[in-house]
């Protein structure tokens, strides 16, 4: 009786021992299942993306979306000496559709709507720092000016023949504004839909002239644009397929935030960016949006 109580000991102590080991087995290897599992976030880069708009001297027509020259040159002084590099949108489509690298610390400045003035003030001040910039002119104006006999940093916006010097330089990427869809004051605020539009006539309306766009950035650019900036940042909820459909690989938005940047071609849709105003430092600015 003694030898079988013994006997029965040994068994359930060993029973109990191989359970601590099986336990123990499975703590052990969960850790490795967790790091193989799908819901692990897939490694992004930060990408913050400056919208300025124009840039003038006289201090009486600076504002919200106005700043001076010298202001202009301060921004990208800041950002050198912080090690930030600049891209463009061709940068950052290699990197989501090629894997081309981008720069350690990256940072993309936008130019809204093409004034005459990026070309007179903000371009060579790009060429100083060698830094490069986006910029978004409205077709119409563009095409309009080019045929001036004067010119005013003021009001008048860049001719084709001004654009491609800029261009020329790799330093300039010209992105699709519209050709004739930029205003506020009409039935249609940029290309938002119109009250009582269907969806087929406002397919059309819209397909129109940003093709007109491209056709004329095709023809004088040799540049077909792959980025579309949406004036005012308005957008209908069939907005972004028709652009998706149109051939656009990325569109600009007016949302104040930073962008995650992966391998998946949807984040280069409706990237987020800081309009840039009158009135504050380059250090007050940028610490102010995150980078410092």
């Amino acid at each position: 009786m003694y030898l079988n109580f013994r006997a029965n000991k040994i068994i359930v102590f060993s029973a109990f021992f191989l359970c601590v080991i099986i336990v123990c087995s499975m703590m052990i290897s969960a850790p490795v299942v967790a790091l193989h599992s799908s819901n692990v976030p897939e490694k992004s880069v930060p990408l913050t993306i400056i919208m300025y708009h124009s840039f003038l001297k006289d201090t009486k027509l600076q504002g919200k979306y106005v700043i001076s020259p010298m202001q202009f040159d301060s921004d990208l002084k800041y950002l050198t000496e912080k090690g930030y590099t600049t891209v463009l949108m061709s940068d950052v489509i290699n990197y989501v559709y090629n894997n081309k690298p981008l720069p350690e610390k990256p940072v993309m400045i936008t130019c809204d709507d093409g004034y005459y003035n990026n070309y007179v003030y903000a371009f060579p001040i790009l060429k100083k720092y060698n830094a490069k910039m986006v910029i978004s002119p409205i077709g119409f104006y563009s095409e309009r000016d080019s045929g001036a006999d004067t010119l005013s940093a003021n009001y008048s916006h860049i001719p084709w023949d001004n654009l491609r010097e800029m261009q020329k330089t790799g330093l300039v990427e010209v992105a699709n504004h519209s050709y004739y869809m930029h205003s506020q004051n009409g039935a249609r605020m940029g290309i938002k839909k119109k009250i009582g539009e269907s969806s087929e006539q406002y397919k059309i309306a819209i397909t129109t002239d940003i093709q007109k766009m491209q056709d004329l950035c095709k023809q004088e650019l040799s540049v077909t644009p792959t980025t579309f900036t949406y004036p005012f940042g308005a957008i209908s909820k069939d907005s972004p397929q028709i652009i998706k459909d149109m051939g656009f690989k990325a569109t600009l938005v007016c949302k104040s935030r930073v962008n995650n940047i992966t391998k998946d071609k949807n984040c280069l849709y409706d990237l987020g960016r800081y309009n840039r105003p009158n009135g504050s430092s380059s250090v007050e600015f940028f610490k102010k949006i995150g980078i410092s």
